[in-house]
């Protein structure tokens, strides 16, 4: 993504310091372009618990780096002592967000690795090495999920005879939840690169407004027409024949096909299926938990702060100021997911390709996964 003419990830190491792991602080978009400096693991648990950072493959790429800050802050008085601090840094980091699969992934991955490796320098070395290649694959299979997934976008800018696509997201599945590219932004962006004419409807996205904060704060960085849009546009919009498709991301999906998202995301699912409009979702392959098949069973839905609710973020006077929106005393609730089953998906957008929502299509891209 390029921010005033300048290329950046979401996450890089600290030119000069490989000891600094840097972030964009997504808190303050899109008012203020903010870099926050981990250092480390607790400062890593904290940036993904309060949403310094957020999205799925983020997420997990911070994940691989704060594995390798803990190696730098574990005690090397023995193999054993140090290995212990790092399966308590995984476990720590593990319990910031249950619902992102690529958290734990991204851990896991760490550890398996490391457990190979005996000499205590050889770790930090290679722990260095694997959030390197967690990142680098991250954005490598976003670009690749671009590639695919235009190729629809391309079928429909054909059947309009030149008039532009008519795109609906939902949240931010774009380059700030990922290390590069985004998954339901990255055939967006590829469109836009070949000249395929497009638009973008933004869902704001509520509670906390990732799509009229962050969606369109990406869109307009990189020129793509759009319009933000209040969450309970999308039906209208749909009915009228306003959305040529609707592409989400996943913070996980189920061997079965079954996606959890955003809140609502289910709503748009089920007003594409009334209308007719073709509902795809956007995805890495560590976003697909291998090990579940009923997403509205297992998956767990994370319940954040009810302030989420309760207060909205906005510019005032110069500074990002958060104001109450509700009576004081009512109470709110705050589920961050839902899960829209594998049936209302019309298919995965994945960097092996496209398949259909069914473990059988999943497989067919995966087939080193048939048990």
């Amino acid at each position: 993504m390029n921010i005033k003419g300048k290329h950046y990830r979401t996450i890089w190491l600290k030119e000069g310091d490989s000891t600094v792991v840097q972030v964009i602080d997504q808190r303050w978009l899109p008012h203020k372009f903010v870099i926050e400096e981990l250092r480390n693991v607790d400062q890593v648990a904290t940036a993904i618990k309060a949403m310094h950072i957020r999205g799925a493959g983020l997420i997990g790429a911070t994940a691989g780096f704060g594995m390798y800050l803990a190696t730098l802050e574990a005690p090397r008085t023995d193999r054993e002592t140090f290995w212990h601090h790092l399966v308590e840094a995984g476990e720590k980091l593990k319990a910031t967000r249950p619902t992102a699969v690529n958290l734990e992934w991204a851990v896991h991955r760490q550890l398996d690795t490391l457990a190979k490796i005996k000499p205590i320098d050889g770790i930090i070395k290679t722990a260095l090495q694997t959030a390197q290649a967690i990142a680098d694959e991250d954005a490598d299979f976003c670009r690749r999920i671009g590639e695919h997934g235009v190729q629809i976008i391309k079928e429909i800018a054909e059947r309009k005879g030149g008039e532009p696509v008519n795109i609906l997201t939902h949240c931010n599945a774009g380059w700030l939840a990922f290390v590069d590219y985004g998954t339901a932004t990255a055939p967006i962006y590829k469109a836009y690169e070949l000249g395929i004419p497009v638009h973008v409807w933004v869902d704001e996205t509520r509670p906390r407004n990732q799509g009229a904060r962050l969606t369109a704060w990406e869109l307009l960085q990189e020129g793509v027409p759009h319009s933000v849009v209040a969450d309970n546009v999308g039906g209208h919009l749909m009915q009228h024949g306003l959305v040529d498709i609707v592409i989400t991301g996943a913070d996980r999906v189920t061997a079965g096909g079954d996606v959890a998202n955003k809140i609502g995301t289910y709503l748009k699912a089920l007003a594409a299926a009334d209308n007719g409009v073709p509902f795809y979702v956007a995805l890495p392959s560590s976003t697909i938990d291998w090990n579940i098949y009923d997403g509205l069973k297992e998956i767990p839905i994370e319940q954040r702060d009810a302030t989420e609710v309760k207060y909205i973020a906005g510019l005032h006077e110069g500074d990002v100021e958060s104001v109450l929106l509700t009576p004081a005393e009512s109470p709110a609730v705050n589920f961050a997911f839902d899960v829209t089953p594998a049936r209302l998906v019309t298919g995965l957008i994945t960097e092996r390709g496209i398949c259909p929502a069914s473990a059988e299509g999943i497989l067919t891209l995966y087939p080193e996964r048939r048990k």
